[in-house]
């Protein structure tokens, strides 16, 4: 592989700021476009300030868990997928890529997304926005508590994506980088599957509980980088604006992790640039060709765990498809499947 200079990733750690108070879709996409205008103000401050104290050219810049909108709520899902999910081709894509382009960088960040092939539904997606202004990774969350996920449309997902569609990688000039979304940092497979598919470099959104003691996310940063040779790049929200929710609820945190499971920079609570840090993708690439104890990669034994992974799984997949049909859940659509999945392990003895 081509040498790759050392250069600096930025977790950026702003305030999300909901939509939930707001008329109507032409005012959702209207404060969503403002505050893209004001990250790029802020991103840019941000990576000079970062070069001026001695780092490197920022390349990489991780936004938050959905900074654009803040979580839906109780706003019914085909209500929310109108009002706030962002189309594939929106104006708001094409406005982080003008961001992305102005400042030659890789911007990842996550959002609710409406896709034409569901309608009335969305998905919770990740994204890079790479220098071209191009969306070059577009991951959907594939484990949601209260939300659709390809999992529950599997069938029909898969036709028409692939495998390739559910665990993207995208294989840039700066590495192989793949998403991680939220809660699923606590879910070892998703980020397993992706390094088996050559990711180097996770970009992980999130809104979570900040804490200086150590939360399950934060052990979890920490194990999904070493366990598979790779970097995590962890932005946290600076709270949440516009909820009833305290501001602060969701703060701090954010943070760089090297492969070897190490924290590079970690932000305290706040709007903050902190959490940066040169990655070296030359030092991974060589850690991941070393014969050794500590090659996790290397060796795997998939084989033992098939039979085991290939058998019923306790959730089910195309909980939302019926005859054929996707049908538009209710809220609590996702708790009643749960229920049923802990009543059926239950009986088996399995829990």
């Amino acid at each position: 592989m081509t040498a790759i200079k050392p250069y600096a990733a930025l977790a950026l750690q702003i305030a999300a700021r909901s939509v939930e108070r707001l008329p109507d879709r032409a005012a959702a996409s209207a404060q969503m476009i403002a505050m893209i205008e004001e990250i790029g103000v802020k991103l840019r401050a941000s990576a000079i300030f970062i070069q001026q104290y001695g780092g490197s050219p920022v390349r990489l810049a991780v936004l938050p868990e959905y900074f654009l909108t803040s979580y839906p709520g109780r706003i019914s899902i085909p209500d929310f997928a109108e009002k706030a999910a962002l189309d594939i081709d929106g104006p708001e894509y094409a406005a982080l890529g003008k961001v992305a382009s102005a400042q030659n960088l890789f911007l990842a960040g996550n959002a609710y997304e409406r896709d034409p092939h569901f309608p009335g539904i969305y998905f919770q997606t990740s994204f890079v926005v790479a220098p071209s202004g191009e969306v070059v990774l577009r991951y959907r969350r594939l484990n949601s508590m209260f939300a659709p996920t390809p999992h529950d449309v599997w069938s029909k997902y898969l036709d028409i994506y692939g495998l390739d569609g559910v665990f993207p990688v995208a294989k840039t000039e700066i590495g192989n980088l793949a998403a991680i979304a939220s809660e699923e940092i606590l879910y070892p497979e998703i980020a397993r599957a992706h390094a088996l598919r050559g990711a180097e470099i996770f970009v992980h959104s999130s809104s979570e509980i900040g804490s200086p003691l150590a939360t399950p996310k934060q052990i979890a940063k920490r194990a999904r980088a070493f366990e598979n040779i790779a970097y995590v790049v962890s932005a946290n929200t600076a709270g949440i604006e516009g909820t009833a929710m305290p501001m602060a609820s969701a703060d701090g945190n954010s943070i760089v992790i090297d492969y070897k499971g190490n924290p590079l920079a970690e932000s305290s609570p706040g709007e903050t640039f902190t959490a940066f840090a040169d990655l070296d993708l030359n030092a991974l690439r060589t850690q991941r060709r070393k014969p050794g104890m500590t090659n996790f990669l290397a060796r795997q034994r998939l084989e033992l765990f098939a039979p085991v992974y290939g058998g019923e799984a306790p959730q089910p997949a195309n909980s939302l498809i019926e005859d054929g049909v996707v049908k538009i859940p209710d809220r609590d659509h996702f708790l009643r499947v749960q229920e049923q999945v802990i009543d059926r392990l239950s009986k088996e003895g399995l829990i």
